[in-house]
């Protein structure tokens, strides 16, 4: 069974930081390209970045220089670095296989940005 468990969601002020980790399993998640969605109040779901099998990352431009992916293969798990956070950022946050934001994803980790 597949099974996608994100983590380290909360609540940060203005320009603070979060580490999300999704912790992957049923499926060969080391071969497996993974990304970040978010889906904010009333809004559709976005894609936030996506990590292939060695690696390479890719951004969305919002998140470039504020946003980092990386994934541990021998873990099974992805994570999400966020810095400076802004209230934008106010969302659910889904670790997904595959490139993009449509396909398998888990239930979520809330992140709320206020002061």
């Amino acid at each position: 069974e597949v099974q996608l468990v994100e983590s380290g969601g909360g609540l940060v002020q203005p320009g603070g930081s979060l580490r999300l980790s999704c912790a992957a399993s049923g499926f060969t998640f080391s071969s497996s390209v993974m990304s970040w969605a978010r889906q904010a109040p009333g809004k559709g779901l976005e894609w936030v970045s996506s990590i292939y099998s060695a690696g390479t990352a890719v951004y969305a431009e919002a998140m470039k220089g504020r946003f980092s992916i990386s994934r541990d293969n021998a873990k099974n798990t992805v994570y999400l670095q966020m810095n400076n956070l802004k209230p934008d950022d106010t969302a659910v946050y889904y670790c997904v296989i595959g490139y993009g934001g449509n396909g398998r994803r888990g239930q979520g980790t809330q992140v709320s940005v206020s002061s």
